[in-house]
Formats: structure tokens, C-alpha cells, sequence
């Protein structure tokens, strides 16, 4: 499958992590190749924060879950696996997805929304 092809699969299924907070979230953009959520207004901080995206890069797609670098204790059980796709504090890149590793991103999604409604940011 080529580059592009893979890239679109991954950048699919990652947005598919984020859509499901869509409801209670703000859609910014909801593009071919940039998806991006921020939350509601927020009286503690006066503006939208933002939450999360997924855009297709040149060489990877990437998925921003700003919540684990506000709360990086969020990323405490994270496995070495999704960690290595780091980049910097709140980034993780991807040229292809396996099921095992959307998962964990995917809890690790649960555990960012829920972390921000305890904080009443959303």
C-alpha cells in the first residue's frame, strides 16, 4: 500500500478516537487531512483549550492529545510502545496503526476528556 494510502487509513482511524467527543467538544476543523477539537469556553482560563487533533504530515500522521501535557501524570502507564511515538510532550506520530496501539491511545483519550471534566474545563 502506498505512503499516502497508509497515511489516510491511519489518519481515519485516529480521528474516529477523537470524533467520539465531538458532542461535547468544539469542532475547529474537520478536514481531508487536519481534524481538530478544542473544549468549551472555559471560565478558569477565559478562552477555548485545546483538546486534541490528528493531521497527515509528510512523513507520518499526527495525533495531539493536549490534556497529557497539562496532566502528565496521564501518561504514567503508558506502554514504551506508544511512548517511542512520541514527540515532545503531547504529540504522537504514526505511519501505520496497529489495533493494540489504538487501544491504548484510545484509553489514554478516555482518561484526557475525563481528567478535563474533573478539572471543570468541560
Amino acid at each position: 500500500m502506498p505512503k499516502s494510502e497508509n497515511f489516510q487509513a491511519a489518519f481515519k482511524r485516529l480521528k474516529a478516537l477523537l470524533k467520539e467527543y465531538e458532542k461535547r467538544l468544539v469542532l475547529k476543523t474537520n478536514g481531508a487531512e487536519n481534524y481538530y477539537l478544542n473544549t468549551p469556553f472555559t471560565e478558569k482560563y477565559q478562552k477555548e483549550l485545546f483538546f486534541g487533533a490528528v493531521q497527515i504530515k509528510k512523513n507520518y500522521v499526527s495525533f495531539y492529545l493536549m490534556p497529557v501535557y497539562m496532566f502528565p501524570e496521564l501518561l504514567k502507564d503508558v506502554s514504551h510502545i506508544l511512548k517511542k511515538r512520541m514527540q515532545g510532550k503531547s504529540c504522537f506520530n504514526f505511519k501505520t496503526i496497529d489495533d493494540d496501539l489504538l487501544r491504548e491511545l484510545a484509553q489514554l483519550t478516555k482518561k484526557s476528556f475525563e481528567r478535563l471534566k474533573k478539572e471543570k474545563l468541560i
